[in-house]
Formats: C-alpha cells, sequence, structure tokens
C-alpha cells in the first residue's frame, strides 16, 4: 500500500465517528455473547449470581448512558466553541482528534448500544436462564469501565479547551512535526537547498486543484522517475497552497528519457485539502502559535501573558528543531526536495507577534530576549535571521511612549553584547 493511502486511512481513523463506530460494534457483539457462551454453563447458575435483575440494570444503564452521551456531547461543543473565541479556530482540529474525549463518548455511546441491543433480546427469550448469566457478567465489567471512563473523563474536563491546555496541544503537534522533519529534512529524497534555481530544460507539472498540499507520496515519485529515467525536483512541499498556474514539480532530465510520465500519476501523490495539517507541516504549527499570541494581543483580549508563554514555547521548539541529529539516509535519490527555511519559520512565528505586540514593552523585551537566546543557541542557522527579526521588531517598537522603554527593548536585542545571558526586569515567562 502507498504512503498516500496509508496516510488517508490515518486520517479516517482520526475522526470521531470511526471509534463509536468500533465501540457500537464491540457493544453489540458483547450483547450477544451470551448466545453463544450459554450452552457451556451450569443450569443453575442463574440463580446463584442473582441474573434476574438484569433486566432492571440494563434500563437504567441506557436511561443514565443515555443522558451521560448527551452531556458529553454538549461539552465538548462548548469546549470547541471555547477554543475557536478564546485561542484560535485553527487550534480546534486538534480537540476534534483528542483520543481521551474519543474514547470517552465512544465508551459512553457503547454502553448505551450495549443495555438497548441486551434489553430487546431480553425481551425475545433467546438468552435462557444461562445466556442472562453471560449477559450479567458483561454488564458488571462494562459498569467497571464506565466507572474508570468517567474518572478520567472528569479530569479531562477541567483543562479541555481552555487556553493553557489548547496552546500546549498545538506545541505538542508543532513538536511532533518539527521532530520528523529535523530526523529527515529532505523527507528522505536529496536535499535541496532554499533558492536554488530549477533547470532551464525542466518540465512544470501544475496542479489540477486548489488548496493546501498535506501530504507527498515520495516512494510513488521515486518509483515514476526511475521509469522514465529523470529527475523530480519538488515545489509544493506540504503546507503550501496551490492551484492550476501552481507548479507541484519539474521534470528534470537526469539522462536518456525511457519513457513519457502521465501528469495524472504525478499528481496523485499529492494529497491536498482545503486547509493545512499539522502533521506534515511544521511552519502551520508555528503560525498558529503565533496567532495564539495574536489573538492574546488584541485590545478585547489584552493578555500579555499568553503571548509571553507562547514565545517560551517557541523558543522551545527551535531549541529543539536544532539539536544535533544523525544524517538521514537518502531513499529517493531522484526526487530533490527544498529544506525548510529558517527565514520563513521566524516569519511564521516572530513576525506576527512584533506587529500586534509593538505597544507592550514587556513583549517586546521577551521577543528581543527569545531572539537573542536563539541567536546564541545555533548561530550558524539561526544569528542570521534572528537579527532580521530583531532589526523588524525595533523598527516596530518605536510605538513604545518612552524613551527609555525603547532603550530596554534595544538592550535585550541579539546585537547586544550579552543580551541572550542577561535577565531583564520583564522576564515573566
Amino acid at each position: 500500500m502507498s504512503s498516500a493511502w496509508l496516510w488517508k486511512l490515518w486520517r479516517v481513523t482520526r475522526g470521531l465517528w470511526v471509534r463509536a463506530a468500533l465501540f457500537g460494534l464491540a457493544a453489540i457483539a458483547a450483547a450477544l455473547l451470551g448466545l453463544a457462551l450459554a450452552p457451556w454453563l451450569p443450569e443453575d447458575l442463574g440463580a446463584e449470581v442473582g441474573a434476574d435483575s438484569l433486566d432492571e440494570i440494563l434500563s437504567i444503564l441506557a436511561s443514565s448512558m443515555l443522558a451521560v452521551t448527551t452531556f458529553s456531547l454538549s461539552t465538548m461543543v462548548s469546549a470547541y466553541s471555547g477554543a475557536t473565541s478564546n485561542v484560535t479556530p485553527r487550534a480546534v482540529q486538534l480537540l476534534l482528534e483528542d483520543r481521551t474525549s474519543q474514547t470517552a463518548l465512544s465508551t459512553f455511546l457503547g454502553a448505551f448500544i450495549f443495555a438497548l441491543v441486551g434489553m430487546i433480546v431480553l425481551q425475545t427469550g433467546l438468552y435462557g436462564l444461562r445466556g442472562r448469566v453471560v449477559l450479567y457478567g458483561v454488564t458488571l465489567a462494562l459498569i467497571v469501565l464506565i466507572v474508570v471512563t468517567m474518572i478520567r473523563w472528569i479530569q479531562h474536563l477541567s483543562q479541555f479547551g481552555r487556553v493553557a491546555s489548547t496552546t500546549a496541544r498545538v506545541e505538542e503537534a508543532t513538536a511532533r512535526a518539527l521532530d520528523a522533519r529535523a530526523c529527515d529534512p529532505a523527507l528522505g529524497g536529496q536535499a535541496l537547498a532554499p533558492g536554488t534555481a530549477v533547470p532551464r530544460a525542466a518540465r512544470a507539472v501544475l496542479s489540477a486543484q486548489t488548496g493546501y498540499v498535506q501530504h507527498v507520496d515520495l516512494a510513488a515519485l521515486q518509483a515514476a522517475a526511475e521509469e522514465a529515467g529523470i529527475e523530480i525536483w519538488l515545489d509544493a512541499m506540504p503546507g503550501a497552497l496551490v492551484h492550476p498556474a501552481q507548479p507541484l514539480l519539474h521534470l528534470v532530465p537526469g539522462g536518456p528519457v525511457t519513457g513519457a510520465l502521465p501528469e495524472a500519476r504525478l499528481r496523485a501523490a499529492f494529497a491536498i485539502d482545503a486547509r493545512r495539517g499539522f502533521e506534515h507541516d511544521p511552519r502551520f504549527g508555528l503560525a498558529v502559535m503565533a496567532e495564539i499570541a495574536s489573538r492574546a494581543l488584541s485590545p478585547a483580549v489584552n493578555d500579555p501573558g499568553t503571548a509571553i508563554d507562547v514565545l517560551g514555547r517557541l523558543l522551545r521548539l527551535f531549541a529543539d528543531w536544532s539539536a544535533p541529529r544523525p544524517p538521514a539516509a537518502v531513499r529517493y535519490p531522484r526526487v530533490r526536495v527544498p529544506l525548510l527555511s529558517v527565514a520563513d519559520m521566524f516569519d511564521d512565528a516572530f513576525a506576527p507577534i512584533a506587529r500586534d505586540g509593538a505597544a507592550m514593552v514587556e513583549v517586546q523585551i521577551r521577543l528581543q530576549k527569545t531572539l537573542a537566546a536563539l541567536s546564541a543557541i545555533a548561530p550558524p542557522r539561526f544569528a542570521a535571521p534572528a537579527r532580521a527579526m530583531s532589526a523588524d521588531a525595533l523598527a516596530r517598537g518605536e510605538a513604545l511612549a518612552l524613551p527609555g522603554e525603547r532603550a530596554r527593548v534595544a538592550a535585550a536585542a541579539p546585537a547586544a553584547e550579552g543580551a541572550g545571558d542577561r535577565p531583564g526586569p520583564d522576564d515573566r515567562a
């Protein structure tokens, strides 16, 4: 199976309905288990364990689980709405894929289906006394599962959808994407440095859709390039917005061309959707982090503390990304893949904060200290873009009313001697 199909299958399994459907099917199977196991049980076991009270237990279970399921759904919708208004709509997709919420809701729904099917089958008289024993035992086990799930669910609800918790989720998703790209910067292909010009002999393959690239099947592109005896230079990486005038890739002759490639086959290697995703697009995660900070800095919210918290998380993300890692193996030598641009990543992460926090001295100082720290952590990679972003933020910081505040911000900039080591009075993150 190609990586494109595996990725699509993985995306489907992240949906709430998949887990709910699986739990529902398991509940039906459990409710019918008594029909299969009844012949193997003693005749008088049902009277000993009290299986005659099963009807009432199932009735209570069905009514209570319906109420709990409805309550859980309303709570989740409220959390989504709160995250949309208080954090950013782009973070809601992470809440929709939250495994704890999906498991809790699926468990409650499965318990309701189990009780409903159990009552229906009991009314038919198919179980008999021995079948009731099996259903009784499964019901007791299900009640234990429900109690454990409800305890976890109550604990989870105390943080679900809140600003700090949602921001942490975005950080975790971004960290996974950055770590995957750090371990394999070219995704298994040949690295192509930013700014490398496409050869004149190359032929562009344009997109047939408009949307964002979410996944690229490099194995399929490698196989196609080997068949045709060419090289493929990628133009559209995960996160790129493509349209019918935008090249997805370029075909570069690498010797005698042995065959023609249908463009539809090449386009099929790209998964394009209406929105960006966190999985293979680290720049999207950085942009969402910056968006959280920008919303916190808006006059309606006026929460510079959240923006300072985001800057601390961005510092952690970039520092972890810059850590040394073993060289990645080249699995697709005929596919050339552009590397991430550090300057673009800094623009995604810091430019909105510099713009929206221009008049807040505590945010400007923390921004300059973050850039100074990154410049000190990995000078070859971060020094130039950090100084460029610092200069941009200093220019925006002219909006500060007091000359003393502007001087304090300038003193924290990466260009200032020792800026990365000197603590400041506004170090709150």
